[in-house]
């Protein structure tokens, strides 16, 4: 068993659990191995995310309903 590693159980519809299985057969990855890899991804894509609020915090806010105002006054809507 790898060092560092907590065990844990999770609570799975059973239609999401047998697909999992499944994937698991065919790809020959542990269930454990595919979780940890999505939540892994699923980190990683909110890291990005933050990444790119900071890369953008310094530009000015526009709330939805200056978008609308500039909608009509262009004549889009």
């Amino acid at each position: 068993m790898k060092d560092n590693i907590r065990r844990t159980t999770i609570y799975l519809d059973e239609q999401l659990h047998h697909a999992l299985h499944i994937k698991s057969i065919e790809t020959r990855h542990s269930v454990s191995d595919i979780i940890s890899e999505s939540i892994k991804y699923s980190l990683a894509e909110d890291a990005a995310d933050y990444a790119a609020l900071e890369d953008r915090k310094n530009e000015p806010a526009i709330t939805f309903a200056n978008v609308l105002k500039n909608l009509k006054k262009n004549g889009k809507i």
